[in-house]
Formats: structure tokens, sequence, C-alpha cells
């Protein structure tokens, strides 16, 4: 009879919500001797008043602290926004580090390019933007090819092509790019990026200033590394949101303690301090080249897909479709336009950050008005003489001990795509792909063509576009991206 009855239960009733359901039959049958019916009504009874309070806990658990457009008191906005820089600073600093720009001008541009991108979703988005790990390679190459103006100019190119695609967007929906896009050419460009970096963060790790293996130095960037592994393994709340800044303080600390850090520089610097901007027309001269065009575009194609993903897990944790309002195009163009500033004043290309989302999750304050307050605070951050002193004597071994793990996660989350897209390798269509971007990227091949050249990630990117849409068998983009990933 119980077992039948079972059969009838509403679907929200999961199988463990069974098994809870016979375990009270069991018990009213006992304290009860009667008929079967009686106490299966009784049983459901119990039942649906446990779902209820079940339910009704979730709720509670599942609702915002500060809703979106909720305007926090002014002691708990300082708080709030001060969680979110902290999440964003290592991640910001490192990259402008690792590229030879200034850590002080990607705090400005971060700032300023998520206080645009937050007009430009009319404040319905809250997500913080930082420096993009996407652009090292290519800003690296732009920079040794035509200096930092180089770089900024296929920065502010890399911005434009997302304006472009967000104007598309808006005319002609998302489908398209999805098509272009998808995981098992993503997913291995992804990991192509990783581990195209990972000789810059061994050497960065083991070799002292002369560019020599040093056991010294070594040891520095291994207990950066160790410390990075244990924040992000072991830590808990707003710590695990943290580990590339707590691996980069750690890392310090030691570097103090065997004397690798001169602190010469903090001394000497003001309080306040101009940064080292950088403006077209005047610091450099603009030129677009080929090979420019061919370094930045690419990358900033897939990127796209990074944004996409961003999105899809802030409407999960925010729950409202990003996607739909204020639309993909608005947050496309957000990101785009925070690139564009960025280039404008010396800094490196912009992305929505995980780190941030995260903190959202864990806070369940998902006020745009307290990312807002981290963006001001960052641009003042950046006028702080002694804080990019001390950002600047930060050893080199502290930061590539840090990267280790950071760009080896880089290269995982790409094999994470391709296993969360359940991609069937056992299809040769998608191992074609996926073999063919891996080695043509981290095997570093390249193109020339008079003064144009295109190499390695970009490369690797085109390619990949092209097979997936040559090759028979492609299977079309889904309908709705937010109901997929909540189904998911």
């Amino acid at each position: 009879m119980e077992l039948r009855f079972l059969s009838h239960l509403p679907s929200l009733f999961t199988n463990q919500a069974k098994r809870v359901f016979l375990g009270i039959l069991r018990k009213v049958k006992e304290k009860r001797k009667r008929p079967a019916l009686f106490t299966t009504t009784k049983a459901v009874g119990i039942l649906l008043a446990k779902i209820n309070i079940i339910q009704g806990e979730k709720e509670i658990m599942n609702k915002p602290i500060l809703n979106v457009k909720d305007v926090p008191k002014p002691a708990q906005w300082l708080t709030l926004s001060i969680q979110h820089l902290f999440a964003m600073f290592g991640a910001t600093i490192l990259v402008p580090y690792l590229v030879g720009l200034s850590p002080s001008i990607a705090l400005i541009s971060s700032g300023l390019g998520t206080l645009a991108f937050l007009l430009i979703t009319q404040f319905k988005v809250p997500a913080y933007l930082g420096s993009s790990f996407a652009f090292i390679a290519p800003v690296i190459a732009a920079k040794a090819s035509g200096g930092p103006g180089a770089a900024m100019i296929g920065t502010f190119m890399a911005g434009l092509v997302y304006g472009i695609v967000s104007l598309v967007i808006k005319k002609a929906g998302y489908r398209w790019i999805m098509n272009l896009l998808p995981p098992v050419v993503v997913g291995p460009v992804i990991v192509v990026i990783g581990l195209s970096l990972s000789s810059t963060a061994v050497g960065m790790a083991m070799n002292n200033p002369a560019g020599k293996y040093s056991l010294l130095h070594f040891s520095v960037g291994l207990v950066a590394l160790a410390a990075t592994v244990i924040f992000s393994i072991y830590a808990k709340g707003m710590l695990s949101m943290i580990p590339i800044l707590g691996g980069i303080v750690v890392g310090y600390i030691y570097a103090l303690a065997v004397g690798v850090v001169d602190l010469a520089p903090v001394g000497k610097a003001h309080w306040f301090e101009m940064p080292d901007f950088l403006f077209p027309f005047i610091d450099y001269k603009v030129k677009v080249t080929w090979s420019l065009v061919g370094l930045m575009v690419p990358v900033a194609i897939v990127t796209l897909s990074e944004h996409i993903g961003h999105q899809l897990v802030l409407s999960k944790v925010v729950g409202k479709d990003y996607i739909k309002d204020p639309g993909l195009h608005r947050s496309i163009l957000g990101d785009g336009t925070a690139t564009m500033i960025s280039a404008l004043i010396g800094g490196p290309p912009k992305t929505t950050y995980g780190e941030n989302i995260g903190v959202l999750a864990i806070t369940r304050v998902y006020s745009v008005y307290v990312l807002a307050g981290a963006a001001v605070i960052a641009v003042l951050f950046g006028f702080i003489g002694k804080m990019t002193a001390l950002i600047s004597t930060i050893p080199t071994p502290v930061m590539g001990g840090v990267s280790i793990l950071l760009f080896g996660i880089i290269a995982s989350s790409g094999l994470r795509m391709l296993v969360d897209s359940k991609i069937n390798f056992g299809d040769k269509r998608n191992l074609v792909i996926a073999s063919v971007i891996l080695v043509i990227g981290i095997g570093g091949a390249f193109i020339k063509v008079a003064n144009f050249q295109i190499q390695g990630m970009a490369l690797a990117a085109i390619i990949g576009v092209v097979l997936n849409l040559v090759l028979p068998g492609r299977e079309p983009a889904k309908e709705d991206l937010f109901e997929e990933q909540k189904s998911a």
C-alpha cells in the first residue's frame, strides 16, 4: 500500500523525502494500530509539515540581506565594500606586475571600469571588473614589439570588439556567438592560455633578479604557493575568496624574514602621488597595425565566453536572468567600455571577476552600491604613493609562486568546461578540434605574411573556430542559456 502510494507523490518529493515518509509511516503504525489509509494520510501530513518547514528555511537562507538596489548604512557600506576590494586586489595587481604596467593604474582603471559597467547595465548587475589574465601573453607580445603604447592600442581594440559584438547581439540575439564559440573550442583555448604562461610563472618563482637559479628565491616562491593552496583549500568564508592576496601576504612576510625585500622605496614615497598615466597622442603615437589586430582581437572574441559564463553564474546567485534583463548586450558593452577606459589611461584589459561573485554568494549582499563603493576605494588607493611603492617591493618569486597555481587553475578551468559541458571525446570531431587547438597554441605556431603575423593562442582560437564551423556534426546552441544553467 505504502509503496503504491509513493508512486503518486508529487514531483517535489525527492527520493530522500520518500525515505523520510516511509520512516514516519512506520513510526505512526507502531504507535497507532489504525487502518493503512489512516496511517498513510497521517504520515503524509507530517511529511508535508516537514517539507514546509524545510522550504521556509531555504527561503530564509536564500533571501538577500541587501538586494540589488538597496542602499546600505554608511558603516556597513564601508565594511562590505572593503570585502570586495580585498577579493579583487591580489589578481588585479598581479596582472600589471606580470606584464610590466603600473599597479596603481590597474586599481584606478578597475574602479573607473566598474563604475562605467554599473552605469551601462542600469545598476542592475552587481559585478566588479578587474585585470584580465587572458590577455597577459598578448599584452607582453604587444609591449615587446611596440612598447607600452602598442599594448594600450591593442587593449583599446579588444574593448572595441566587445562593443561591436554587443551591438550585433542587440540586433541578432546571442545564439550566433554560442554557435561560433562552443565549449569544444573555448575549453582547449583556455587550457592554452594557462599552459602558455607556465614557463613564465616557474621562471619568476625560482630565479633571482639576475635571472639565475636561486634556492633562496625559489623557497620564497614555494612558500607563497603553499600559502595560496592552503587559503584555497582550507580557508572558510571571506578568507576563501582571497587566496591570491593571502598567498602574496604570507610570501611577502617570508621574503622579509629571509632578507630579499628592499623597503627603501616605501620610505621615499609620498602618501599622495600622481600615478604614471599613459595617455594616447601624449605619451605615445597611435598606430594600428595588423599585427596588433592579430594579437588582441581573437583573444577578445574568445574571452566573450568567459563573460557569458560569469553572467550565468551571477544570474544563478542573485536569482535574476541577466542574460535578458538588462541584457547580454549591455553587460558585454559595459565590459568593453571598462577595457577601453583602462586602455586610455594605461591599464590592462578588464573582465568581470569570479572572486567578487563568490563574495556575493557568501554574504548574500547583492547591492550595486556596495560594488560602487569598492570601485571608489580602488580609485583612491591608486593615488596613495606608499601603497604603490609597497606593491613594487613585492619580490618576483612571491608573484611567481602565486602564479604557478593561478595559471594552472586557468588551464584546469578549460578542462572543467569540457567536463561540465559533457564533451564526448569518443566523437572524432571533438577530438580533432581540441587536439589541433592545444598543439598549435602551446607549440607556438605562427603565420606571417609581410608585416602581418598571428601566433600562438590567437592562431589556435581562429583555427578552432574554423574547424568547428566546417567539420560535420555541429550541434546548434541552446535557446535559453539561463534556463539551461538552472536545469544543470
